[in-house]
């Protein structure tokens, strides 16, 4: 493998300046082999974890690449998360690359949660999709993105509101008492199973719905009675996210994964523990990131707009990320050229050993076909 060189790249937002503590909105990584100017590269962003050392990003260098890893403004600060200028920041990372490294090519690297976020940029960028939140307009900014060429999706969930929904416990009955239970919606209590029954999967699924809708409806009668008050915004907390019925079930969404285990280890033990995806919102990030009703980081609406050549690689061991997850945002993609891949791995590539070698080889050849 050839040395790889890493460059720090700091840089002011439209919509963000540097703090006055010193740091800039926008930070990462540039990644490319020693001597070389990358003519494709690629970027990876994240709502809320740091990718500026994303585990593709020497592999691709060492293959003949840039490799951007580009956080937003809202890195170990998800709560205050606001799409609109979390896709500002991303225009400034391919805008970099572009303008400053020399790139001719950016690829798109959409991976983990990322995956909708990378997903929401190429659909702003072609296509202006976002709507004002409420009473914010949108930036300026944001109208003007540049593009990508190409877009992998790598072990995506296919959306904010989605995944989050998957996840929640809807036998909380209580949003300020983390110990509340119903019994009858309580997928940790034996008697409901596993296996879960059809009619307990469907009733479960519907009051996951239903649990995210209460909390929109919350949040908006919230919110107008704090603006009665002249308060802009405020934050709350939430509990138990570790409740997808697959953490238990292997016959539900079938894959190659370890069942009874969550990113997090033990579900049931992470569910009720206070480090739950979510776990601290404002009311408008909520609505930003998270609502069904309001989110504009759902999958299948931005992916509408995703016409470029598009890979899908989903690990067939993830624990979070299930095979029909995958099959959705292929299926989801607008592009006339796209591709699927199962390979054999964990959600991080972390087992085998050869997992991330082999994911990096893959993506080089795909991009090859493409670009020469």
């Amino acid at each position: 493998m050839p040395p790889v060189e890493r460059r720090f790249v700091s840089l002011d937002s439209p919509t963000g300046t540097q703090n006055g503590a010193g740091f800039m909105p926008t930070q990462g990584l540039y990644h490319h082999a020693s001597g070389t100017s990358p003519k494709t590269a690629f970027i990876a962003s994240h709502y809320n974890v740091d990718f500026s050392e994303h585990y593709l990003a020497t592999r691709l260098a060492a293959l003949g690449y840039g490799f951007l890893g580009w956080n937003t403004r809202f890195r170990g600060v998800e709560q205050f998360f606001t799409l609109d200028n979390a896709l500002v920041d991303i225009g400034v990372g391919v805008r970099w690359l572009r303008e400053e490294a020399g790139v001719e090519n950016v690829v798109l690297m959409a991976n983990c949660g990322g995956g909708s976020l990378m997903g929401a940029y190429q659909a702003q960028a072609v296509a202006g999709v976002l709507q004002p939140l409420l009473d914010r307009p949108v930036p300026e900014a944001a109208l003007g993105l540049s593009p990508a060429d190409l877009y992998v999706s790598l072990n995506a969930h296919p959306g904010r509101p989605e995944v989050l929904t998957n996840w929640f416990d809807p036998s909380l009955t209580d949003e300020n008492d983390p110990a509340s239970v119903d019994p009858t919606l309580d997928m940790y209590d034996p008697v409901n199973g596993p296996p879960y029954p059809p009619e307990f999967v469907e009733r479960y699924r519907s009051a996951q719905v239903a649990r995210n809708n209460r909390i929109t409806a919350w949040a908006l009668a919230e919110l107008e009675r704090l603006q009665g008050l002249s308060i802009y915004d405020r934050l709350f907390s939430m509990s138990r996210t570790w409740a997808d019925l697959r953490f238990l079930d292997g016959s539900i969404d079938p894959s190659e994964r370890e069942v009874g285990t969550c990113y997090a280890g033990d579900p049931r033990f992470a569910n009720y523990s206070p480090f739950g995806i979510g776990s601290s919102n404002t009311i408008r990030t909520w609505l930003s990131m998270w609502s069904l009703e309001y989110s504009q980081c759902r999958g299948a609406p931005n992916l509408a707009h995703v016409t470029v050549p598009s890979l899908v690689i989903q690990s067939l061991a993830d624990t979070g990320v299930f095979t029909s997850d995958a099959q959705m945002i292929f299926d989801g993609l607008a592009a006339a050229d796209k591709q699927l891949e199962w390979v054999t791995g964990d959600h991080y590539l972390q087992d085998p050993t050869d997992a991330r070698d082999d994911v990096a080889g893959m993506v080089h050849d795909w991009v090859t076909a493409r670009l020469g």
